[in-house]
């Protein structure tokens, strides 16, 4: 891992920088997502192919990939409370295949939560009363999984031109065969598209940040903007 990227990966680890971008991306700057309630997880992604036979050799099946950060949340509003987890992943550089890069850490992130349900089920012996296909699969129909948003932030100066969903990566026009192709689009921070009144919305020093980044290459935009700040 290059110094660039250490360095943003320990920047998006404070829980006030982490909760500033999420509120910015989902609540256009209000404080929902507090610091407090955000729980640094392990950012290995490890999943194994569900109903894995006993028989079989687990460590030929496993498939594991490395987030960036990653933490669980609790996010109050309206008096209800929603248990979400929430990734980031920093980009200094354009990454042309985030899209699937994304797709693929979600979903190893949703398998291990099924394997860790079968895992607990298993341990337990609470098989009585569920279905076979319950059993076989390892997760019984109340179960329920936490649901996963990942943040893509773009520490770089150039404007990204990378593609912003699946359907961008792909050559298909055919209206009638998208409609069984399943998309999938990543979210997106990205100095270059950041108005100034975008980023007064940020209330930790990662407006600042990618202020200075927005107009780094501008000598006169980034004393004007350092001078406002």
């Amino acid at each position: 891992m290059g110094m660039a990227d250490t360095v943003t990966k320990e920047y998006m680890r404070s829980n006030k920088v982490f909760a500033d971008a999420f509120n910015y991306l989902i609540y256009d700057g209000e404080q929902v997502v507090k610091p407090a309630l955000l729980q640094e997880l392990d950012t290995t992604e490890i999943a194994i192919p569900f109903a894995l036979d006993e028989k079989e050799n687990p460590a030929e099946d496993v498939v594991q990939k490395y987030r960036d950060v990653l933490k669980s949340a609790v996010i109050m509003q309206d008096a209800e409370a929603s248990y979400i987890l929430l990734g980031v992943e920093n980009q200094t550089e354009i990454h042309y295949a985030m899209p699937v890069r994304n797709i693929i850490y979600d979903a190893l992130q949703y398998g291990k939560q099924v394997s860790e349900v079968a895992k607990r089920h298993k341990s337990k012996g609470d098989r009585k009363g569920h279905n076979k296909g319950e059993y076989l699969s390892g997760f019984y129909k109340e179960d329920r999984i936490r649901p996963v948003i990942t943040l893509v932030v773009h520490f770089g100066a150039d404007e990204w031109d990378g593609p912003l969903s699946l359907y961008d990566m792909m050559d298909l026009k055919n209206e009638r065969l998208l409609e069984y192709v399943q998309d999938y689009r990543i979210f997106l921070i990205d100095p270059y598209k950041l108005t100034n009144e975008d980023l007064e919305k940020f209330s930790s020093s990662l407006g600042d940040v990618l202020g200075y980044i927005k107009y780094s290459k501008d000598k006169k935009a980034l004393s004007k903007f350092l001078n406002d700040s």
